[in-house]
C-alpha cells in the first residue's frame, strides 16, 4: 500500500521511482516511533480498559512497530489478517467478532476521519477524535470524509484526562 504511494507520487511529479525508492517508505515505517504522549496513555488506559488495535498495516510491521508502545494488546487485527484495508467494514467487522463485546460497549480512537471513524461510525461505535491536526486544518495524507465523532481530543493524553484516568 505505502509502496504504490510512492508510485503514485512518481507519477504525479513525471518521475519512475526506483525499486529501491519504492520499498523505502515502506521499510521506514519500522523505525517510526509513536507519538510523545502515546506509551504513557495506553498504559493508562490498559489500567481499566482492554486493548484493541485494527492496524492498516501487515502482522510482520506490527509486530516490529508494537515494540515502541509498551503495551500489550488484547486483540490485535491487522490489514493482512483482515485481507483488506480500513477504511473496508470488514476490519472493523473482524475486530469486533474478535472482541466479543456489543458495539456500544467499545469505544474506537483514531486519528483518521476516512479510514477509522466513518466506518466505525457505520458500525454502531462512539468514537473518540484524536484532532492532532487541529491547528493546521486540512486532512494531511488522508482523504477529505465526513464523520461525527463523539469526542474530540487534540492528543492521547487529553483522552486520558477526558476519561478521568490517571497518566503514568
Amino acid at each position: 500500500m505505502l509502496g504504490e504511494e510512492v508510485r503514485e507520487a512518481g507519477r504525479r511529479w513525471g518521475f519512475e521511482p526506483s525499486p529501491s525508492e519504492v520499498e523505502a517508505l515502506p521499510d521506514s515505517v519500522r523505525y517510526w516511533l509513536p507519538f510523545a504522549d502515546t506509551v504513557n496513555a495506553l498504559r493508562a488506559f490498559k489500567v481499566t480498559y482492554k486493548l484493541a488495535i485494527i492496524s492498516n498495516i501487515d502482522d510482520g510491521l506490527f509486530a516490529l512497530t508494537a515494540r515502541y508502545l509498551e503495551v500489550e494488546f488484547d486483540y490485535i487485527v491487522t490489514a493482512e489478517q483482515a485481507g483488506t484495508y480500513k477504511p473496508s467494514p470488514n476490519n472493523f467487522e473482524l475486530a469486533l467478532n474478535r472482541i466479543g463485546a456489543a458495539p456500544e460497549k467499545i469505544l474506537h480512537v483514531a486519528e483518521s476521519l476516512f479510514h477509522d471513524h466513518v466506518p466505525a461510525k457505520g458500525m454502531g461505535l462512539d468514537t473518540a477524535w484524536i484532532h492532532r491536526r487541529a491547528a493546521k486544518g486540512g486532512f494531511g495524507a488522508t482523504p477529505p470524509a465526513e464523520a461525527e465523532p463523539d469526542l474530540e481530543v487534540p492528543d492521547l493524553e487529553s483522552l486520558v484526562h477526558a476519561l478521568g484516568l490517571r497518566g503514568s
